[in-house]
């Protein structure tokens, strides 16, 4: 394991360096958006409107839960960990489970 965290603080550094380029990024898009001319006060509020506010906040705390509930799971689970491949499916089999409530979730909720 100690092997393994510097690789993931670098790889967390470096998702945390994508997202604000490319935040900053599409800030300065919609910015010249809105500059270049003629625009309805209606697009430009979609604009600065986050895409799909709630729905992603449910999303990201279903895939949470869902995957923090599959890690309880696999303590009780018995199974020979240096040779067996069941963590890595029981996971993800909870993950999916996860993505299929939200997919349900959403679709109930926009028809």
């Amino acid at each position: 394991m100690g092997h393994l965290a510097p690789f993931i603080v670098m790889i967390a550094i470096l998702i945390t360096i994508a997202s604000i380029v490319i935040a900053l990024l599409n800030y300065r898009l919609k910015k010249r958006i809105i500059e270049a001319g003629r625009i309805d006060e209606n697009i430009v509020a979609r604009l600065f409107k986050p895409a799909g506010f709630p729905f992603d906040l449910l999303k990201w705390g279903l895939l949470l839960f869902f995957g923090g509930l599959g890690l309880v799971v696999l303590e009780f689970v018995p199974y020979r960990g240096d040779e067996s491949p069941l963590p890595y499916g029981l996971e993800a089999i909870f993950i999916a489970a996860g993505f299929l409530v939200y997919y349900f979730l959403v679709r109930k909720e926009k028809q």
